[in-house]
């Protein structure tokens, strides 16, 4: 990768299958959240195997050699949840859409984009992602812990319909947040079926939801910017001022870093 006169922000991509066939792919609202929101260039990072498939790439390439000329890295949301095998715990239902490929994958990105100091977003699954690759655990099915509610979407509704403004969420009294959204409470879409579990050492909750389950965290007692968030910030940018914030202020770090890395 060559160095680039706007700000690099990785994309990890799914394994979606297309007519029986394995395809590299990821949501354009996704693409358009980094130009339009981060105004930065997104860059495309395959699914690149897993086991020994992932040790031959390995002898090929080494991922922190790409990872350190990003600038940023945004960890996209999903179908397919999280191996519940990543944090020790077996799985519950036979059905659970799965993606071992991005787990391998952006388990290994999460850690680089720490150890770099590369501004880190995480929404939905990516979400879930930073909390597992710092040690944390999640809730395969938020729906059957009692206490917790549905935090699906509607699978009978139209994505218009599924990604409307769900609930409210507490915002952490002087987080990052909170000022971003000039408030402590503002609403979020919501359409995840697992969650927040235990959260990992070294994060601190910026959101929960009203009954409680951890709905955003950033990586506290650092100026580096790592912010995880259960919602779609992506979403509809343009109509939501509270979720283009969330990209804005990704897109100020992201800039701060190539500037860094430029000079």
């Amino acid at each position: 990768m060559m160095s680039s006169a706007v700000p690099l922000i990785g994309l990890p991509m799914d394994v979606k299958t297309i007519e029986d066939k394995p395809f590299h792919a990821v949501g354009e609202k996704y693409i358009n959240a980094v130009v339009h929101g981060a105004k930065g260039f997104p860059v495309m990072l395959p699914a690149m195997g897993e086991g020994k498939q992932l040790q031959a790439i390995g002898e090929r390439f080494d991922l922190s050699d790409i990872v350190g000329q990003l600038d940023g890295l945004f960890l996209p949301g999903s179908v397919a949840n999280m191996a519940p095998e990543r944090y020790g715990q077996t799985q519950q239902t036979p059905d659970l859409p799965r993606d071992p490929q991005r787990d391998e994958t952006t388990l290994q990105l999460v850690k680089l984009a720490l150890e770099f100091k590369i501004p880190l977003l995480g929404a939905c699954r990516g979400f879930q992602e930073i909390n597992v690759a710092l040690g944390g655990t999640l809730h395969q099915q938020v729906h059957t812990v009692p206490g917790y509610m549905d935090h699906r979407e509607d699978a009978q509704a139209s994505t218009e319909e599924q990604y409307q403004l769900a609930h409210e969420i507490q915002l952490a009294p002087n987080g990052l947040l909170a000022s971003l959204a000039n408030s402590e409470v503002v609403s979020v879409n919501s359409l995840h079926g697992q969650g927040i579990d235990r959260l990992a050492e070294g994060l601190e909750v910026e959101a929960r939801a009203p009954d409680g389950l951890i709905e955003a965290f950033r990586l506290a007692n650092t100026s580096h910017f790592v912010l995880g968030v259960q919602w779609h910030p992506e979403w509809r940018i343009d109509q939501h001022p509270f979720y283009a914030s969330i990209l804005t202020a990704f897109g100020d770090a992201v800039r701060q870093r190539h500037q860094q890395r430029c000079l």
